[in-house]
């Protein structure tokens, strides 16, 4: 008996481009989880359902009797339930493809699993009551999520023959720098909210026990740090005459990281309107699409002539994508 994958790629096969609007939908579920659940915790909706994996009781949803942060909470659980969609759409799309691409199939489930992992956490983040360090861990993994959803996204676009680099070593090197900078750069964010004035419910929730006015001073320097990074990078990739792609790619994530620095600025001096922090966690999500963009950017992976076989698909997804 074929599983049921195997049974819809034997009676659909779907155009490149109906594979490409998947793994876009993919991609755009995974940033509007991250924005809807920065809106459950700045509304003060976290404990809008008391406990989980029901909502309250042996309830699922609850009542509308419960009130809005309880409609809020419900909601982020709910569209849960589309990214997962999103994501299934994906996987059945890049099975049903032919030729058939596990690297993309891999990477489809490498999405599921991450978003089913982070789900449980999300629990988590309920049973031990907005936890600080429970609720960054959220983040981050939501963070991953958008990194394999990039990845897959990209890979759809791409062939699969060995990745072919565009620009010099040191070049790569470079851009390798500025990944890790803005990783820490996005960690150094969920400290500052662990500690910040948005617990997610009621002022009792615990903090992390540092001054938040300091840590939003740390995550300034490094936002500075990884716009010079920025800035060097796409002058070296200008004074290297490298392709259009890895240059327009660096200037893309420049000017997010412009967008972002003035609402960040803007909210600190504002005393941090939940607003400008919704859109600061929208940006937080776009600045880290943009970085792995442009590393991404560097190499190329052309489809293969016609006649001329590509390697063997093996390996791990992600080792695959990048």
């Amino acid at each position: 008996m074929r599983n049921p994958l195997a049974y819809i790629a034997a009676r659909w096969t779907p155009s490149a481009v109906t594979v490409r609007r998947a793994t876009t939908s993919a991609l755009v579920m995974s940033v509007i989880i991250v924005v809807t659940g920065g809106a459950v915790r700045l509304t003060g909706s976290g404990l809008g359902c008391p406990t989980w994996p029901t909502c309250n009781g042996d309830s699922l949803l609850g009542t509308s009797a419960m009130g809005i942060h309880h409609t809020i909470e419900v909601t982020n659980r709910m569209l849960t339930y589309v990214l997962c969609a999103a994501v299934g759409w994906a996987i059945v799309a890049t099975r049903s493809a032919n030729p058939r691409r596990r690297s993309l199939t891999r990477l489809g489930w490498a999405q599921f699993w991450v978003v089913m992992g982070n789900a449980v956490w999300g629990g988590l983040t309920v049973l031990t009551h907005l936890n600080p360090y429970v609720v960054s861990t959220h983040f981050l993994l939501s963070v991953a999520l958008i990194t394999v959803a990039v990845l897959m996204w990209q890979r759809a676009r791409e062939g699969d023959t060995e990745p072919r680099p565009l620009v010099g070593a040191p070049v790569r090197q470079l851009g390798w720098v500025l990944t890790g900078a803005s990783a820490a750069l996005i960690a150094a964010g969920t400290i500052v909210s662990g500690a910040g004035p948005h617990p997610g419910d009621s002022d009792k929730v615990h903090r992390i026990p540092l001054d938040w006015k300091s840590l939003a001073q740390l995550h300034a320097d490094l936002a500075w740090v990884v716009v010079a990074l920025t800035l060097a990078l796409w002058f070296l990739l200008r004074a290297v005459d490298a392709p259009a792609g890895p240059r327009a790619r660096t200037r893309d994530l420049f000017l997010v990281l412009l967008a972002q620095g003035v609402i960040g600025y803007v909210q600190y001096f504002t005393h941090l309107p939940e607003v400008l922090v919704g859109l600061h966690m929208l940006g937080s999500a776009l600045i880290w699409i943009g970085v792995v963009r442009v590393a991404l950017s560097m190499r190329e992976r052309p489809h293969a002539q016609p006649g001329i076989p590509g390697p063997a698909q093996s390996g791990s997804a992600v080792a695959s994508a990048v």
